[in-house]
């Protein structure tokens, strides 16, 4: 089985240099030295992830980040907050798992995503849930989502088991 986590990793990285080589392609009129300093600290964040070192790729993304925000560049590029970065880095690795993973495991992953979504959305809409029910909804919902991420079939179903207990406690369907 691939190391879906590493996939996950480069996924990030891809998406942030994809991003990044967006923004410095375009004509936003932003300070060029500026902007030259971006590129050369992209470059070398390629470099890094190329050569293997994605730890450093990452600091140096970071450096970007930190630079284009110090130097109040309005178009540039925000660093994504976790949720937002997991969602675009799911969106990247889609098409590498698809090569890698088994097209069973695959449909029953993508199974088990969908009566996630469908019974997390039917429980969230449900008038009179406590604070702590809408908690632990959120809780296995992520913990669902980090095993569906991870390609952890077993654990994806035994949180969707989870979230279904709960939809039956709440007099939701699942």
């Amino acid at each position: 089985m691939p190391d879906v986590y590493e996939i996950m990793l480069d996924a990030e990285l891809s998406k942030a240099f994809d991003v990044w080589s967006g923004y410095l392609n375009a004509r936003t009129g932003e300070d060029p030295e500026v902007r030259a300093q971006l590129g050369a600290l992209l470059e070398s964040a390629r470099t890094a992830a190329a050569e293997g070192d994605p730890a450093y790729a990452r600091t140096l993304l970071g450096e970007m980040y930190d630079e284009a925000r110090d130097a109040g560049l309005a178009f540039a590029p925000v660093e994504p907050d976790p949720c937002a970065a997991d969602c675009q880095a799911r969106d990247y690795a889609k098409d590498e798992l698809r090569q890698v993973l088994p097209l069973q495991l695959r449909e029953d992953l993508d199974s088990v995503a969908l009566y996630l979504r469908v019974t997390g959305r039917r429980l969230r809409a449900a008038p009179g849930l406590d604070a702590a029910t809408r908690e632990d909804i959120l809780y296995v919902c992520a913990r669902a989502g980090m095993a569906l991420d991870l390609a952890h079939l077993t654990a994806a179903r035994r949180e969707l088991e989870r979230l279904e207990a709960i939809a039956r406690r709440c007099g939701v369907e699942p």
